[in-house]
């Protein structure tokens, strides 16, 4: 897989029309996130234009609700033919493995490829400060996010989201070699650091053992996002 493939960009914009260009400007980018302000805006339409530009998606929707809507969610989500779908870790184990019949059901409907169900270990912008003061969480926050993650392998998931802080961690912890490892939060050292408060640069995040990084206003806000995507790709492959 070359570099620049293993980079994800957000399409954090509000409509259909900021979208689409977004995507032009960008023509490089073959991944793209659909998170939930875009998909609320925009519903599966998003989805089939990225479809129609055979780019691959990552439906970041992250379902958190009991067993049964969550395996209907999952089954719904997978007819779209996406990628990669995210599920909270926190849902517990029998959301967990509902999702992962549903996903592969609603995909044999629908005839397309299963997207790969990935577990939100904590979101990144949740410090151990917040994580004890504010969730009463009495782990450390490397610990937990090991015990969600190794949550979701135990449940038959894909893979899971966590910080750059944690990924080598759990690289070594989840040993399947197909046990995916997703990292938003990244950081260049020439952005801003906005809301995230557990990052690294990108070249950090693959050396660690990330498979794949989602980035979002280092290259979306930028002045110039090709330049700035550009920059990025070129940073990793140093």
């Amino acid at each position: 897989m070359k570099v620049e493939e293993r980079i994800i960009v957000a399409l954090d914009v509000p409509d259909l029309e900021s979208a689409i260009a977004l995507v032009d400007q960008l023509p490089d980018v073959s991944f793209w996130k659909v998170g939930l302000e875009l998909f609320t805006s925009t519903g599966p339409a998003i989805l089939e234009v990225l479809k129609s530009r055979n780019k691959r998606i990552f439906l970041d929707l992250k379902f958190h609700d009991i067993p049964n809507t969550v395996a209907g969610a999952c089954r719904a989500a997978a007819r779209y033919g996406v990628d990669l779908l995210t599920i909270h870790a926190t849902a517990g184990r029998d959301a967990l493995q509902a999702a992962t019949e549903a996903a592969q059901t609603g995909a044999a409907q629908a005839g397309v490829k299963p997207p790969k169900l990935i577990a939100i270990s904590l979101l990144t912008s949740i410090s151990a400060r917040k994580l004890a003061l504010e969730l009463k969480i009495p782990l450390e926050l490397p610990e937990y996010v090991l015990e969600m993650a190794l949550l979701a392998q135990d449940a038959g998931l894909d893979g899971a989201v966590c910080s750059p802080q944690e990924v080598a961690q759990l690289r070594q912890t989840c040993s399947l070699d197909n046990f995916l490892l997703v990292c938003p939060g990244v950081r260049p050292t020439w952005a801003d650091q906005a809301d995230q408060k557990r990052s690294l640069t990108p070249a950090q995040a693959i050396k660690a053992g990330a498979d794949y990084l989602v980035i979002g206003r280092p290259i979306t806000a930028a002045a110039e996002p090709a330049l700035a995507w550009k920059r990025i790709s070129e940073e990793m492959a140093a």
